[in-house]
């Protein structure tokens, strides 16, 4: 159902929207395209759709570009992803200074090759001071990696003295998972008609709405994403309460 502009109440749209940006390779099959041409476009998808989420004010965004799976795939494929993502941030490099867009990537990134890292550092640094929308890659990134680092460096702190075991709880976990300083997504939207969530975010996503559709992720445009936030203000949170 394309729902119009005018159906969405611009001040309760979510804070975080987070993205499965499944189905470029069957996006390509369909239309008779290389796998690679489907990361391609579904490259540019994302592009798109951040630049209108932007513009409409949602405040965070966490795409979830590279799992801790995503190494099982064939090593061609791998090669024209990291070889994508090179692309990606050369070119958001060149933009960082007219955009106001700040970059963040979460994961184990010591896992990328080292000039990727550098691509990296250097694209935080140069966005970190930017005042609008906060697109959050995720990159070499798996939910339950995240929770086991997350517990490592927690184990180092108590051994050097730094955190009583008394003094951990929720609140004091979140601080070392990879999104510390980022809020919990408030919708999940997965693309091309699979319903999981896949290792990504579990325990950032206890509270958030999901939003499962049919669409290939080169194919979700702008009405799709309206659609969504449509989806989303019709539902009730309760947070565990009444």
């Amino acid at each position: 159902m394309d729902i119009q502009k005018n159906l969405i109440n611009f001040k309760r749209l979510p804070t975080h929207i987070a993205f499965i940006m499944d189905g470029n390779g069957r996006w390509a099959q369909k239309y008779n395209k290389t796998r690679a041409q489907g990361h391609e476009a579904g490259s540019k998808t994302l592009e798109n759709l951040t630049k209108e989420m932007d513009r409409i004010g949602i405040q965070y965004v966490t795409a979830y570009a590279f799992s801790t799976e995503n190494w099982n795939r064939p090593k061609a494929e791998v090669d024209f992803l990291m070889g994508l993502l090179r692309k990606y941030f050369k070119q958001h490099i060149r933009q960082a200074k007219k955009d106001n867009i700040k970059i963040k990537v979460i994961g184990d990134c010591s896992g990328l090759a080292l000039d990727i890292q550098e691509q990296i550092k250097e694209l935080e640094n140069m966005t970190k001071d930017k005042t609008g929308l906060v697109l959050q890659l995720a990159l070499n990134y798996g939910a339950r990696d995240e929770m086991i680092r997350s517990i490592q460096k927690i184990g180092k702190d108590l051994l050097e003295n730094k955190i009583k075991i008394t003094e951990i709880d929720e609140l004091m976990f979140e601080q070392y998972l990879d999104t510390a300083t980022i809020p919990d997504p408030d919708l999940l939207i997965r693309t091309s008609g699979e319903i999981r969530l896949s290792n990504f975010l579990l325990w950032q996503m206890a509270y958030t709405e999901l939003y499962f559709c049919e669409e290939f992720w080169p194919d979700f445009s702008i009405q799709n994403l309206y659609d969504a936030i449509y989806h989303f203000q019709q539902r009730k949170r309760r947070f565990g309460g009444l």
